[in-house]
């Protein structure tokens, strides 16, 4: 008696289709990354919707307006008073355009780049102690440890499953 459905845990994808996913899964990490780099750029406009979409929700006294209200406070004086402190936001920029590049490449070959989904993993398990490290220091609230760390596994789960059908190519 022959099923009518195919089981998803009896499905076996092709090689040419895993590698097709793995290529997937590195292209939205590439355009994670680049778009988090150029919109490093207008931080200030940017965070002043959110403010504004933030009192839409009636969370006007809320911990994060307060908080995303000082962040631009903050910026507004660094851009008029010290503008070259802004160079590091561009250094941020420039790093976050060049990690996607990165991977972008890694989508022509996933096999023989299989060290950029690694590195990139890697990465994704550091963010958090990064966070740990730096919040207190730069007396950050530790509700936007969930923000940062939010990052980890939006980036590790594509990183994952691109290595997993990487892996699989190897083996076939």
């Amino acid at each position: 008696m022959a099923p009518n459905h195919i089981s998803v845990k009896n499905l076996k994808l092709s090689t040419y289709t895993k590698m097709k996913r793995a290529k997937l899964m590195l292209l939205i990490v590439a355009f994670g990354l680049f778009i988090s780099g150029v919109t490093v750029w207008p931080a200030i406009p940017e965070l002043k919707l959110g403010n504004r979409i933030l009192s839409l929700t009636g969370e006007s006294t809320g911990a994060l307006q307060q908080f995303v209200s000082r962040v631009i406070e903050g910026l507004e004086a660094v851009e008029r008073d010290y503008p070259f402190l802004m160079y590091g936001y561009d250094w941020l920029a420039f790093a976050h355009i060049c990690l996607a590049i990165l991977f972008a490449g890694a989508i022509k070959d996933p096999v023989r780049n299989k060290w950029i989904v690694q590195c990139g993993l890697i990465m994704c398990f550091l963010i958090p102690f990064l966070a740990a490290i730096c919040i207190p220091i730069r007396e950050i609230p530790w509700f936007w440890f969930c923000i940062d760390f939010a990052f980890a596994p939006a980036a590790a789960l594509p990183l994952w499953i691109a290595l997993r059908d990487i892996n699989h190519a190897e083996q076939n």
